[in-house]
């Protein structure tokens, strides 16, 4: 069943083997694995290290009951980068599921808005806490757009895409045509609790891989279980963020 598709991964099979006999556990069946980069992307700040997706790539391919390891992610048009990195997803064997990323403009304008009005912080700020500020607090933050407003910037940009949707319509569709028994999810988001409770009912497993306080409360709720993927740090993770203890370990096994 694992079959070390590098060198690299044959000797980290090596340093941490009870990580290998999980994941063979976890992929232990017909098995499809779903990639939300656009919600994975964002915990490489409090993971403090990045996702190597050729890395990643080469791990889940050394499992041979993987059938296919699809990602998600926003293309910004006429960005060199941006497609660069899909065309990259591809190249490595990924299957890339990509759509135009939308730029919301989001108005910080103040000239018609009084001073103590929550209004333009609605935008930003979750309506619990906005509620719990004080008058002070409000005159203080519009009084910083209107900063902002001086130096002529009236609106900022959000970038938007979201693809909870395709992800929950592929997910059971791969189970509705393709016989996949094992679902793969790597993702936090609320919005994939209805689809992994559909898959529960019909005797599927279900797998999330995600890390601490990524995880939303709706998905909790599932008693999905967890995979956290700390424990592949040394498999999937840039090579310059490699632990130097683990390099000396992957030396000495040369």
């Amino acid at each position: 069943m694992f079959k070390p598709s590098t060198p690299r991964i044959e000797k980290l099979a090596e340093l941490f083997p009870e990580v290998i006999a999980e994941l063979e556990i976890i992929f232990s069946n017909k098995s499809n694995v779903y990639i939300d980069w656009s919600n994975v992307v964002h915990w490489q700040d409090r993971l403090g290290w990045h996702i190597h997706l050729k890395r990643l790539k080469q791990l889940l391919d050394s499992f041979d009951t993987i059938q296919n390891v699809k990602i998600y992610e926003g293309t910004l048009k006429g960005n060199q980068k941006s497609e660069a990195g899909i065309q990259d997803s591809k190249n490595m064997g990924y299957e890339e599921k990509t759509k135009p990323v939308k730029l919301m403009e989001i108005s910080i304008d103040t000239t018609s808005v009084p001073l103590n009005s929550p209004i333009l912080l609605q935008n930003f700020i979750n309506k619990g806490l906005l509620s719990k500020l004080n008058l002070e607090t409000i005159e203080f933050l519009n009084s910083r757009l209107a900063d902002f407003n001086k130096q002529g910037i009236f609106y900022i940009e959000e970038k938007k895409c979201n693809f909870d949707v395709e992800i929950g319509r592929d997910m059971l569709r791969d189970f509705d045509k393709n016989g996949i028994e094992n679902f793969i999810l790597w993702s936090g988001d609320s919005d994939f609790a209805d689809p992994i409770c559909q898959l529960k009912e019909d005797n599927k497993d279900v797998y999330l891989f995600a890390t601490a306080r990524e995880v939303s409360s709706e998905l909790n709720a599932t008693k999905i279980p967890i995979f956290e993927i700390k424990k592949i740090r040394e498999f999937i993770c840039w090579p310059k963020e490699i632990p130097q203890s683990t390099k000396n370990k992957i030396e000495r096994l040369a």
